[in-house]
């Protein structure tokens, strides 16, 4: 299945299904924040790529096109020699970010304690 057709044929008009098998990817939450902190201003593909540095080209660009394909990033290419290309958030991104700025802030708080819980279970299980 190409990673940018992801679709659920069982339940094609379940919003959490169909929204989030894009979007929570390992990548789509990763680059929007990347992008967010950068400010309003376009960024350029070398640029994300320098903010997510263990991101591969292929990842980052098949990331971007999806993003691209559901409303959240523009792609501007301008006709210059070489060309460049410079990636926007859009309104819908920018709706979405309190939400994905909230679950940061919820890990940050959690994270010393599942990291324990998960060890605890890892004895456990060996």
């Amino acid at each position: 299945m190409e990673r940018t057709r992801i679709e659920n044929t069982v339940f094609p008009d379940c919003p959490i299904r169909n929204i989030l098998a894009r979007l929570c990817d390992k990548w789509s939450l990763l680059v929007i924040y990347t992008m967010e902190k950068a400010g309003k201003a376009p960024m350029r593909f070398k640029e994300l790529q320098r903010g997510i540095p263990d991101i591969s080209q292929k990842m980052l660009t098949v990331t971007l096109r999806t993003l691209e394909e559901d409303g959240y990033v523009t792609r501007t290419i301008y006709p210059e020699v070489p060309p460049r290309v410079e990636y926007a958030l859009t309104t819908r991104a920018y709706s979405l970010l309190p939400h994905v700025n909230a679950l940061i802030k919820w890990a940050s708080e959690n994270k010393d304690g599942i990291m324990k819980d998960r060890k605890k279970a890892a004895r456990r299980n060996a």
